[in-house]
């Protein structure tokens, strides 16, 4: 049975990682974090991204706003998710909305980490989706522009943890394919690594 498509579907837009709408978003997703977080396991610590490591062919960052036009147009041809940069868009991304009155509502990047026995790997990072988002399928949509563009840069594999807590996000990734590895970093805030081949 084929996977039920949206019928609002986002609009990926590649910032920078320093850009106003990606700090504002970044901001929100580790307070999440850290209200959170289980206090079991101590407290949460937030890291920001490096603006280096999310610029091409080495990563990329994007911003998720609802597609002004998804709505009616993927009713009628359940077209796939449209991306965009701001300065194609030539939009503000100062957290709250664009230049067209779209909204911003969640953020996530790639980034190239070292190579392993199977290739390229590029690990996903700072997935994160407004509540208002629920139901809409788009974590998703997110995780996938974010491995087309990995493969677009060549990666064999891509790579994420996340915490056990979280375990609406611990099942989408096992429903898009990846499975469970040993750890590949020293992320404190982990509890669990996971792996998906590209090819």
């Amino acid at each position: 049975m084929p996977e039920t498509v949206p019928d609002i579907l986002p609009e990926f837009t590649t910032v920078s990682v320093t850009d106003a709408g990606a700090l504002t978003l970044l901001t929100q997703y580790f307070s999440d974090r850290e209200t959170s977080f289980p206090s079991v396991q101590g407290a949460y610590r937030t890291t920001f991204p490096s603006p280096e490591q999310f610029l091409p062919p080495l990563g990329v960052f994007l911003l998720v706003s609802a597609s002004r036009s998804s709505a009616s147009h993927s009713r009628a041809s359940h077209s796939s998710a449209s991306h965009r940069s701001a300065a194609e868009s030539g939009e503000s991304t100062d957290g709250r909305s664009d230049a067209d009155g779209s909204t911003f509502v969640g953020c996530g990047g790639i980034r190239r980490i070292e190579d392993s026995s199977s290739g390229v790997r590029f690990e996903v990072k700072h997935l994160f989706l407004q509540a208002q988002t629920r139901g809409r399928r788009w974590g998703r949509l997110l995780l996938a522009e974010l491995e087309r563009r990995a493969a677009e840069f060549g990666a064999d594999e891509v790579v994420l943890d996340t915490n056990a807590s979280l375990e609406a996000a611990g099942a989408l990734y096992q429903r898009a394919g990846y499975e469970n590895v040993e750890p590949f970093n020293d992320n404190p805030n982990a509890t669990n690594w996971y792996r998906k081949r590209l090819n």
